[in-house]
């Protein structure tokens, strides 16, 4: 569309990707601090700071690694949960029936209230973007990359909706104590006290995996701005000469992730949702200029117009409208943040000759 404004997207799919591991470390000392409360929570999001930071020095092969094998103990986990609630469903726990409309369909609830909601669960459903980043370190990457998207995002939501409904139906009228760790009030009622036990290693393991990719994910696109000079080369643009990896980047993320001692879960969340539905919405604004300007290869049948025109306009109207049902504390800072990025895109501009129309074309750096 515009290399200026692609900078924009990219800066606020920073402000993102940011803000994820920040909210690993919040909810590990959420959890942490509720199972041993003689700890206080920034003791664990500290350690689990600095161990996300080593792990993520060391190299991207060691953390795939390693999250491979906490992915599959959460999947595990999870068609186990499903099983214990079908178990209790059967002998007639919560509404005792398999099959329901219920979770889908409430009459008392407003479409308004669902999409309220919507604008935050939808961080659940994040994390497939963050696969783009590690695009040079992929074979075939251009191949690869789309696959493993539709793959992941299939797989997160066939979990995510069975495991919601599931929960609805087994117990639907469940209220907490804590809202920030009601997951684990939740396990207890369905599992009981073991099954809460194996909750929170398999919880464990799911934060990490989760702030490891973040840590992955935000060091690699930092580096690649750096590399292009849009952010200081000599800092941002560098490489560990032994692990390969881009380690002041690394570092400099984690500091920035320490404010999780001071910052609300909720608050995170919003703040990632902010920066994940700006991009997704250039991203169908993308997809129609490129039909649009494509005259030679445009697809002028029916299906076409529908999948390239109308599909996409769609979608960022639906993306536009979950973005403003955002509270207006998200709201402000998210704008800030944009009008600190245009603050910071003059000073470049201002600074370096057509900086923006050359170097600012590479496809990871404006996504």
């Amino acid at each position: 569309m515009n290399s200026k404004l692609g900078f924009i997207v990219g800066w606020v799919l920073l402000f993102n990707y940011l803000f994820a591991p920040i909210i690993a470390c919040i909810t590990f000392g959420i959890f942490l601090n509720t199972q041993f409360p003689q700890v206080p929570s920034y003791v664990w999001i500290i350690g689990l700071t600095i161990l996300l930071a080593l792990i993520s020095i060391v190299g991207v092969n060691s953390s795939a690694n390693i999250s491979s094998f906490f992915v599959l103990l959460q999947i595990i986990f999870i068609i186990s949960f499903c099983g214990f609630m079908i178990n209790g469903l059967i002998n007639g726990t919560g509404s005792g029936t398999l099959l329901s409309m219920d979770p889908f369909i409430n009459s008392d609830m407003s479409l308004s209230i669902v999409l309220a909601g919507a604008s935050v669960v939808i961080f659940s459903f994040l994390g497939f973007d963050t696969m783009t980043t590690l695009s040079e370190e992929t074979v075939n990457p251009k191949k690869t990359i789309p696959r493993a998207i539709f793959i992941m995002i299939a797989i997160v939501g066939v979990l995510h909706v069975t495991t919601s409904y599931f929960i609805q139906l087994i117990v639907p009228n469940f209220t907490y104590q804590n809202p920030d760790s009601a997951a684990l009030e939740l396990v207890s009622i369905v599992g009981g006290s073991l099954l809460s036990s194996v909750f929170m290693i398999v919880l464990i393991a799911a934060i990490f995996t989760q702030g490891l990719a973040s840590v992955t994910a935000v060091s690699r696109l930092l580096y690649v701005m750096g590399r292009d000079s849009t952010l200081p080369k000599k800092f941002f643009g560098y490489l560990h000469p032994k692990f390969k990896t881009p380690v002041l980047n690394i570092l400099f993320s984690s500091v920035i992730t320490l404010s999780a001692i001071f910052i609300s879960i909720d608050a995170a969340l919003r703040f990632v949702n902010f920066g994940a539905l700006t991009a997704f919405f250039f991203v169908n604004l993308c997809v129609i200029t490129m039909y649009v300007k494509n005259k030679q290869q445009r697809n002028r049948s029916v299906k076409g117009i529908i999948v390239n025109l109308i599909s996409p306009l769609i979608g960022a109207a639906f993306i536009a409208w979950l973005l403003f049902l955002l509270d207006l504390p998200t709201l402000i800072g998210g704008f800030i943040w944009i009008a600190l990025g245009l603050i910071y895109l003059g000073f470049l501009t201002n600074g370096a000759v057509n900086l923006c129309q050359n170097q600012m074309t590479n496809k990871e750096a404006l996504f």
